[in-house]
């Protein structure tokens, strides 16, 4: 590729087309990761009505909010090979500043080849599935088959979740028109190279500003819930967190972020272990861009859908777009100076990145982290492609 643009040079049209790429490209990158979160910004400013405007009518059997209490919850811990930390997981919430009465704990084991059946047991939850391995979208399935709360929540079962967590987690729900709520999650990493908390603190003011809007466009795995008569079934490869947000939006529900339920979790402690999750992670990514729906207009408002273009669709293909402005900036050395500080700044960053792994300064490692996990979207997609994804899930290594 590089070497036919090369010799494109002194062909003009050629090289009309081929600025016309690199900026193209420049301008998606810039946009994804800076411009998005600066235009909700000042969309929340200059148009505070934007999204009562963008929400639409109640969807057909949304329930009125309860007259008085909480709802009843049933929090499910989806768990495969985590006797280490299952006993302290269910204790948590136990203690949580939630009306016992209407708590249920269910642990839904997938397969456990260890003591997290026994343990689960022991710590106190209400009810411990032992199941078949199959993946842990169906352990959730399950729990939730089994569930008698008017809310349905999901944890990891490696998260601490704050004390008042679960009441300001199911607080949005008070509006009708709430199927989903995400709360949030802080990466905990006391020692090791990993950056995932410095980005993960940015995605959560995007996320809010995104709910201030409209609805999000993703989630996590940490803390989240979602009324009972909303849950969805969906393939057991493509996983909530991407798939049930914009799923409720088009089922006429919002899906909120609620800043106040806080939890926190453990992070892989290296960078190199930040890219082999979040690699896996989008090869159960792919498929729902692809093929579940998220492409399809059918059910956003105009809003909504700028947001997943945004947010999802052109982060998602930022290792290609990058790719597209280094051989482009290459090839059009000679052609002004704005190409060759364009060429100089994305060798920095991989400069910078290639010697993270050798120096530990801050600046380095943050580079490393820029890349190594912008490369684990395309290595994601070359999985899926090339081998499918799997509905099975181990623990990452580091994190329990």
């Amino acid at each position: 590729m590089l070497t036919q643009l090369l010799s494109l040079r002194h062909n003009g049209a050629a090289v009309t087309a081929i600025v016309i790429l690199f900026w193209a490209s420049a301008a998606a990158l810039l946009y994804t990761q800076v411009g998005y979160a600066m235009l909700l910004a000042l969309l929340t400013r200059v148009r505070p009505a934007l999204g009562q405007l963008a929400l639409g009518q109640l969807a057909p059997g949304q329930p009125a909010p309860p007259a008085s209490g909480p709802p009843s919850v049933s929090v499910i811990v989806a768990a495969y090979a985590e006797q280490e930390v299952i006993a302290a997981r269910v204790a948590n919430l136990r203690a949580l500043d939630y009306p016992a009465e209407r708590l249920e704990v269910i642990v839904a084991c997938d397969g456990s080849p260890d003591a997290t059946v026994a343990r689960a047991l022991a710590a106190g939850a209400d009810l411990v599935l032992e199941l078949e391995r199959s993946g842990k979208i169906r352990a959730q399935d399950a729990g939730v088959d089994h569930a008698r709360g008017e809310v349905v929540a999901f944890s990891d079962a490696n998260v601490v979740w704050e004390r008042g967590a679960l009441r300001a987690l199911v607080a949005p729900f008070a509006d009708p028109r709430v199927g989903y709520v995400c709360g949030d999650v802080r990466f905990v990493n006391q020692r090791g190279t990993n950056q995932e908390g410095l980005y993960w603190r940015y995605e959560m003011a995007v996320r809010r500003l995104e709910s201030r809007l409209s609805s999000v466009t993703g989630g996590n795995g940490a803390i989240y819930a979602t009324r009972r008569q909303a849950y969805l079934v969906v393939d057991p490869i493509m996983g909530h967190d991407l798939s049930f947000p914009f799923n409720m939006v088009k089922r006429g529900w919002r899906a909120v972020y609620a800043p106040e339920a806080r939890a926190s979790e453990k992070m892989v402690p290296t960078i190199e272990g930040e890219f082999a999750r979040k690699r896996r992670m989008m090869s159960h990514g792919w498929p729902i861009v692809v093929r579940g729906g998220m492409l399809s207009p059918r059910g956003y408002d105009p809003l909504y859908a700028l947001m997943i273009f945004s947010h999802r669709v052109l982060r998602y293909l930022s290792p290609f777009l990058h790719v597209i402005a280094l051989v482009t900036s290459l090839a059009l050395l000679g052609h002004g100076w704005v190409y060759v500080a364009a060429l100089a700044i994305q060798l920095a960053v991989l400069g910078a990145a290639a010697l993270g792994s050798l120096v530990p300064a801050r600046p380095l490692l943050v580079a490393r982290y820029y890349v190594l996990t912008t490369a684990s979207l395309a290595a994601g997609l070359w999985d899926w492609l090339r081998h499918g994804t799997p509905v099975g899930w181990e623990p990452a290594e580091g994190t329990r």
